[in-house]
């Protein structure tokens, strides 16, 4: 049964019945403008969990690219004459390796990478190989690099080749482009130093070649997002695109704050020249045992200049978030992952030399390494998470002077503190006044909760202070009871939550689902917006409610009540949840509406103080809904949940009345005249 076969049978069961959908007035004060909406309403919040940068949205298919793992192999084969070397050309990746001849005429020497869960190769694309070589005696030498099937090591076939002559004595950066002429999600890369061409008799010694020693092996699709290099994955990239986000949060969560300090997201490390940023330990990759990835690290490639390029290409705010001196407190209970307050000062100078490497002028040190990098223009930042999830006298002890260093030297900044990991309960009252003490321009709130929780949120910031710190509701989903996966009905409940935050726009500036992404084959959390294999990805349930929202966001709140009573929605309002906003940009008064009940309802519309030069002329209709409450999108069946739209209908002048199915969100957008 389809979406609109679902929703006339539930409509005719109820009049065969004798029974009539259950009623309600929405009345909308359009001559009563609330609160501005934010343009960073809703937007993106990155982590790398779940393989969400290194095989994911950051496209570099090799594993272990500058053999720096601390067990150096770690996603390589190896054969032959291989050895180890530690004194490379780049000081923060010293480790090499030297390819020599294997000592017969049968045998090769030679590396070959598996990628993160293998390589995706697509049919017709091409795929751009690098590698740092040298050929240490002088001379010169050749390697042989391909793309095969790795399907087993017995059957393993060729799917591209490429020959590169290494001519230098001296570290250079060659390349070559790969063409596939196959889809293969599993695929491995394999590189060979080549035999000595001894003529045309077909036969040589197999051991006068000469040794090439290789760094940084790296292979991209040349088709990246907007064609950068050192990109991103096209499809996930536009996915982002297309959800048109205001603000992106980034590097995360909990990696901020790392397993320990040391191991902590330092975003120094992770800009200037790709080949030289230093490996570090990702803070997920043995956090859940039943799901354990020792070989999850984070090679740099994808960091703060793409991710503020990334941001700026997204047309979003960027919203980068420091170590506050905290390692992740669930990990480190003693002062062994807490800085000494006397020690802080290098922590705070980290914050203050990212606003400049972010906004300065092309003369001052960080601004201009942004240069070098290829973007002279300041990126435009104006936030800065200060602490991820922290919480206790700890934080507050750590982010006071924090507060002061950035008012200080940068007011235009506006800074972002945390009400911990809970969305309620004991440090979550604690921090709230210290953040108004503190002055915090916004506070991040974070809920991972169940279908109740949602349901009985629709208020949750009607009796907030108008006059203390914003919220950025900074990590939420809809975590459903024995259902840990993107089913309907949790996004349902994340519409019906996510109209609470429009209503209070004026408390509420930012808002961001948690996580984003997700490997199939290397996912650690769920449920997550968006999800992929090698090769595919898809967007969830989730990822259309986000869409929806921020593509109708609308430039100011109207007033709207539902049967004489402000909207608050639950089961005091028979499960209807709604907002309403004036959108400047169409001319248009847009209604968010969402039924979590089982029932169909009539609504009857009705816009007050539109006046004599104005009236309702039409309506269009997005509608959301499923089949199956539990049911989920795929990568074999991406669009078994997705929006439709109707063509607009005549509407108005000042009334309009129609139905919403059982379960179903819908967007009405009535034009104006």
């Amino acid at each position: 049964m389809n979406q609109t076969a679902r929703y006339l049978s539930a409509a005719l069961l109820a009049a065969t019945m004798g029974l009539e959908a259950d009623g309600h007035d929405l009345e909308i004060h359009a001559d009563r403008p609330g609160a501005d909406i934010s343009p960073t309403m809703y937007g993106l919040f990155f982590e790398d969990i779940n393989y969400a940068a290194d095989g994911g949205l950051y496209a570099e298919k090799i594993k272990n690219r500058s053999f720096e793992f601390p067990q150096n192999f770690m996603g390589w084969q190896t054969f032959g004459g291989i050895e180890l070397r530690d004194d490379g050309p780049f000081e923060r990746n010293p480790h090499y390796v030297r390819l020599s001849a294997a000592g017969h005429p049968e045998k090769h020497s030679g590396l070959i990478n598996e990628g993160f869960f293998g390589i995706g190769i697509g049919r017709g694309e091409e795929y751009r190989f690098s590698v740092w070589a040298r050929v240490p005696e002088g001379g010169s030498s050749k390697l042989v690099v391909q793309i095969a099937s790795q399907s087993s090591w017995q059957e393993s076939q060729e799917i591209a080749s490429a020959t590169i002559t290494i001519d230098s004595k001296e570290w250079k950066k060659y390349t070559a482009v790969l063409k596939s002429d196959v889809t293969d999600t599993h695929a491995c890369l394999r590189i060979f130093l080549a035999k000595p061409d001894n003529g045309d008799d077909d036969t040589h010694d197999g051991l006068d070649e000469v040794t090439v020693d290789v760094e940084h092996v790296s292979l991209f699709p040349v088709n990246t997002w907007k064609g950068q290099e050192n990109g991103l994955r096209a499809d996930l990239a536009q996915a982002l695109y297309d959800i048109r986000p205001g603000v992106l949060r980034f590097p995360g969560g909990c990696v901020v704050e790392g397993t320990d300090l040391g191991t902590r997201y330092q975003w120094k490390n992770t800009v200037g020249p790709v080949e030289n940023r230093p490996l570090n330990e990702n803070r997920w990759h043995y956090t859940f045992t039943y799901r354990f990835f020792p070989d999850y690290y984070q090679s740099g490639g994808l960091g703060f200049f793409e991710y503020f390029r990334l941001a700026e290409d997204l047309g979003a705010e960027p919203l980068p978030i420091v170590n506050v001196g905290l390692a992740c407190q669930y990990q480190n209970s003693d002062d062994s992952g807490r800085v000494p307050l006397d020690s802080l000062q290098p922590y705070i100078q980290n914050a203050l030399d990212l606003i400049e490497f972010a906004n300065g002028d092309v003369e001052s040190r960080w601004g201009s390494l942004r240069a070098e990098m290829g973007h002279p223009e300041p990126f435009g930042m104006k936030y800065i998470g200060i602490g991820n999830e922290q919480w206790g006298p700890e934080y507050i002890e750590r982010l006071e002077p924090f507060v002061a260093a950035v008012r200080k030297a940068h007011p235009e900044i506006q800074i972002v503190g945390s009400s911990g990991p809970n969305s309620e309960g004991e440090q979550f009252d604690y921090l709230w006044p210290q953040m108004k003490r503190l002055k915090a321009d916004m506070v991040d709130e974070h809920f991972y909760r169940p279908e109740d929780w949602f349901l009985s949120q629709g208020k949750r910031y009607d009796n907030y202070d108008r006059k203390g710190p914003k919220v950025f509701a900074g990590e939420y989903a809809c975590h459903g009871k024995d259902k840990q996966w993107n089913h309907f009905n949790a996004s349902l409940l994340e519409a019906a939550f996510m109209t609470g935050l429009e209503r209070n726009a004026d408390v509420v500036r930012m808002a961001t689902y948690a996580p984003l992404f997700a490997h199939t084959d290397g996912w650690q959390w769920r449920p997550d917006m968006i999800w992929f294999d090698n090769n595919r990805s898809v967007k969830t349930a989730s990822y259309y409610v986000q869409q929806l929202f921020s593509k109708n966001k609308g430039s100011y709140v109207l007033p709207l009540t539902m049967d004489k009573k402000p909207v608050a929605g639950g089961e005091g309002q028979h499960g209807l949840f709604a907002s309403a906003v004036y959108d400047k940009d169409t001319d248009e008064i847009v209604v968010k509406t969402v039924n979590t009940s089982d029932s169909v309802q009539s609504l009857d519309f009705s816009f007050k103080g539109i006046g004599r030069k104005h009236k309702v002329i039409s309506v269009a209709i997005t509608t959301f809904t499923a089949d199956d409450p539990d049911a989920d999108n795929t990568l074999d069946k991406p669009d078994t949940i997705v929006p439709t739209e109707q063509a607009s209908q005549e509407a108005g002048p000042d009334k309009w009345s129609t139905e919403i199915g059982p379960k179903t969100f819908c967007i009405y957008r009535f034009a104006l005249k």
